[in-house]
């Protein structure tokens, strides 16, 4: 079992840790709300990949994918929401320290974007493929449920390592030039995410 988990915990982790839509809005989150109150958002993005990582091993991801018109729609939504997010993220290089965001994303919001994001799908569809075969020896849904908690497991401490970031950079943040030279480099990171879900 352990030469299976081990596989698994590395891509779990590489593919959690790097920079993503889910990595991005949680640097933003920490530093416009600080780590406590980015904590539904982190919570709500493990969940809901938990349930779209449950799916995916079920199967149904490669159904999803298999279907052109669904696989557009979701690489459009994504990409709407992260034009949209790098829109709010250019406030931040002139917004002052008491014109902050009104509130960071709920639990409920933050779980389902992960059905609109397409990297979360692209982790799901390809664990699923790798990893499933790999516990075979389990009972179908042991084997769901321990690649399930596994990832989940490795996932929540990677996006937190995101939030927690911003939330350190938030204090010296508070300079305008720091600020504006942060929000610029943030906003070229959600336009690069937005136009890589096309390629």
């Amino acid at each position: 079992m352990i030469e299976t988990l081990l596989p698994l915990m590395s891509f779990a982790f590489v593919s959690s840790i790097t920079p993503g839509p889910n990595n991005i809005m949680l640097t933003s989150s920490g530093i416009w709300f600080g780590f406590r109150r980015s904590l539904p958002h982190m919570l709500g993005i493990t969940f809901g990949f938990g349930v779209l990582l449950a799916l995916c091993a079920f199967g149904i991801g490669e159904l999803v994918i298999a279907v052109p018109q669904l696989v557009l729609l979701l690489k459009a939504m994504g990409c709407a929401y992260l034009l949209y997010l790098a829109w709010q993220l250019r406030r931040m290089g002139v917004a002052g320290a008491g014109e902050r965001a009104a509130q960071p994303m709920s639990f409920g919001a933050a779980a389902l974007f992960q059905f609109a994001n397409p990297k979360a799908w692209v982790m799901a569809v390809t664990g699923a493929s790798a990893f499933m075969p790999m516990l075979h020896k389990l009972p179908g849904a042991l084997a769901i449920l321990v690649y399930c908690l596994v990832f989940c497991a490795i996932n929540l401490p990677c996006v937190s390592v995101w939030a927690g970031a911003g939330a350190v950079l938030r204090r010296y943040l508070e300079r305008p030039l720091w600020r504006m030279a942060f929000a610029a480099v943030m906003v070229l990171l959600t336009l690069y995410s937005a136009l890589a879900i096309w390629f």
